[in-house]
Formats: C-alpha cells, sequence, structure tokens
C-alpha cells in the first residue's frame, strides 16, 4: 500500500466538474483530457506498484519545493539503499526521437520528458542533501500505454517502455534490504514537505 495515496489534482476535479455541466472551449476541453489521460495512466503505475511484497516506502503525487522552485514528482519509492523516482507518461500513438527531442508522428515536436526527469532529479537531490541523506537516485520515464510506440530511441536513456514495465517491477520487487528507521524519517519528511495547494492548479 503505498505510503502517500494520489488523489485528484484540484484542477482536474474542476474541469471535470466543468465538463459535465456546460460546454467547454475547444482549449478548456483538450486541456482537461489531457489531465484526465496523464491521471489515468498514473493510476495504472499505481496498481503495479500496490503489488509490491519488497520492504519500501512508495509516496505518489508529491509537490515539493526547493530554493523557491517548485516541481512534482509522479512517484517515488524508497528502499533501504536507493530512491527511485518515476515520471509517469500516458502516451498513445507513434513518437520518434531525434537530436534530443521528441516527435510525434509525423513531426510534431512535444516536450521532452527528460528534461523535466532530469530537473526534478537535480532539485530532489537538493532537498536530500538538505535533510542529510545521501541515497542514490535512479530516475525514468515510464510510458504506461501499451498503445504507445517510440523509435529510435537510444540504448542509454532511463525510458522504460510499455513492454519492459513488468520485468522492471518484478526486479524492483526483488530488492531484499530491509528498511530501517531513518528510511521512514525520510519518508516521513517528504510526506511533511508536501505543498497541498499547488501553483499549477
Amino acid at each position: 500500500m503505498a505510503y502517500k495515496a494520489r488523489t485528484k489534482s484540484n484542477e482536474l476535479i474542476i474541469l471535470e466538474v466543468l465538463y459535465n455541466r456546460m460546454n467547454l472551449s475547444g482549449k478548456d476541453k483538450q486541456h482537461y483530457f489531457n489531465l484526465k489521460k496523464g491521471y489515468e495512466g498514473e493510476i495504472q503505475f499505481d496498481k503495479l506498484a500496490s503489488k509490491f511484497q519488497c520492504d519500501c516506502f512508495i509516496l505518489n503525487d508529491l509537490l515539493l519545493e526547493t530554493n523557491h522552485t517548485t516541481f512534482q514528482i509522479d512517484s517515488l519509492i524508497i528502499t533501504a539503499e536507493k530512491i527511485y523516482f518515476f515520471e509517469v507518461k500516458n502516451y498513445e500513438g507513434d513518437y520518434f526521437y531525434h537530436s534530443d527531442k521528441l516527435y510525434k508522428k509525423p513531426e510534431t515536436e512535444i516536450l521532452n520528458p527528460l528534461n523535466q526527469l532530469s530537473r526534478s532529479e537535480s532539485l530532489l537531490r537538493q532537498i536530500l542533501l538538505n535533510l542529510g541523506y545521501k541515497l542514490p537516485i535512479e530516475a525514468s520515464v515510464v510510458f504506461i500505454n501499451p498503445q504507445f510506440m517510440l523509435y529510435q530511441a537510444p540504448l542509454n536513456i532511463p525510458f522504460i517502455f510499455p513492454t519492459q514495465i513488468n520485468r522492471y517491477m518484478a526486479k524492483l520487487n526483488t530488492t531484499s534490504s530491509k528498511m530501517t528507521k531513518n528510511n521512514q524519517h525520510l519518508a516521513d519528511k517528504l510526506v511533511s514537505l508536501h505543498i497541498t495547494d499547488s501553483p499549477y492548479s
């Protein structure tokens, strides 16, 4: 069970109500669909993580701040020896990777999730150091949708594709090290640092 459960953002809740009660503009409707799809992908990931038997803390949907900079973490799994940090994407369709950029076919450039991942990982590391923790971080982008295909992806980038997810999670679940009070203190501290009033909503 998650140590910190995931909840719908206020923005998604409001748009959901408005969508069912009135005729949203095309732009607002598309934004609602994007938020809804993203949330559904995160819930899919949560279902996989909920099957873990290993000794770990699962923190979902964290909103943190350091040095006046706010950032979001979709899912964080704390084990005794490492912190796993996941950015979950529910993209669907055919994409390709070229010159460090991500495109949806035929040639629509979209934001590269690696940029967000790198930024958030760096900020998380700052928080950990400020709290006195030096656990290594393994950060990955998870493409949760089985209808997603990425062409020309380099082998050295931290992407987890739909066909790899079950194998990756099964391996993570074999972690045998036991958690300590120090690990629980870290989990409690991160939960306490979570910002409930999101600037994004």
